[in-house]
């Protein structure tokens, strides 16, 4: 607030001192598990082999995958592994043909599962004042738009290189286990929320780095082993079970979505997993 004095002759003279306000706060989310009840690669495996992107092999397996997903997901071990693959797999795929695969179906495949939980307590946050940030280790390019559809204020997300419309298989930022924290912490800074008074939102003990970073944390459906260390923080664990038709609140399917969210650590989440777990050949 100005502080308006006036001087002696009768002239207003303005006094740059501000008021003190309050920090901000936010509320972090991730993603998968988290506001959706889904991964990646069961959400997009379909249209992704039906536009030629990936064979009828990767679809069987990442079916199989997202069985084991919902059972606890992978080890840091098994995603570091996947990570190259993934870098391998989508190198030369062309951005405007994933763009408008997942446009066209978005709506179809993402919206169906969203929690209902998740969509009342982002709302609770915005009642607050508080800001709402989506933590993914998906791509900007797709946790945006989804990110839009729920109305929140900020994504933080992985970013793969890009030249001449097509992917190099470079991810320039991964957006996973620590590396979430720090942007969490960066972006905090930009922002000036208060992260003691802020609050954190996962399923898996990945984004343990994430939720020790801010004062309010709380584990939603969690793995065995988040459920474990919440259990040693005490924290609040949530159950997500009702997924929410949100309707006219997703983007217009003409918006451009590339691939790199559904791909990272979300399509071939559940090759490596499955290649890693399928029983030996002949039993």
């Amino acid at each position: 607030m100005r502080v308006h004095e006036a001087d002696g002759d009768g002239t207003e003279v303005v006094d740059h001192h501000q008021a003190r306000t309050e920090p901000r706060v936010a509320a972090f989310f991730d993603l998968d598990k988290t506001i959706i009840a889904t991964s990646s690669a069961t959400a997009f495996s379909r249209p992704f082999y039906a536009g030629g992107l990936i064979t009828r092999r990767d679809v069987l397996r990442t079916a199989y995958a997202q069985f084991l997903f919902l059972l606890g997901g992978a080890d840091a071990d098994q995603t570091e592994r996947l990570r190259a693959h993934l870098s391998a797999m989508v190198t030369g795929w062309d951005v405007a043909q994933v763009s408008a695969i997942v446009a066209e179906t978005l709506h179809l495949h993402i919206e169906p599962t969203v929690y209902a939980e998740a969509v009342a307590l982002i709302d609770e946050h915005h009642a607050a004042g508080h800001d709402v940030v989506v933590v993914s280790a998906s791509g900007s390019e797709v946790v945006g738009p989804i990110a839009a559809l729920l109305g929140a204020d900020h994504v933080v997300a992985s970013r793969m290189e890009v030249r001449d419309g097509l992917y190099t298989g470079e991810i320039a930022f991964y957006a996973y286990g620590e590396n979430k924290a720090t942007a969490v912490r960066e972006l905090a800074e930009a922002e000036g929320y208060d992260l003691t008074r802020c609050h954190a939102y996962s399923d898996s003990i990945t984004d343990v780095p994430m939720l020790e970073a801010v004062g309010n944390a709380a584990v939603v459906n969690p793995d065995r082993g988040l459920r474990r260390v919440a259990v040693e923080h005490g924290w609040e664990v949530l159950s997500f079970e009702r997924p929410v038709t949100l309707g006219s609140r997703l983007p217009p399917p003409s918006r451009t979505l590339p691939v790199l969210g559904l791909v990272l650590v979300g399509t071939v989440v559940g090759l490596l997993l499955a290649r890693r777990r399928r029983p030996p050949r002949g039993r």
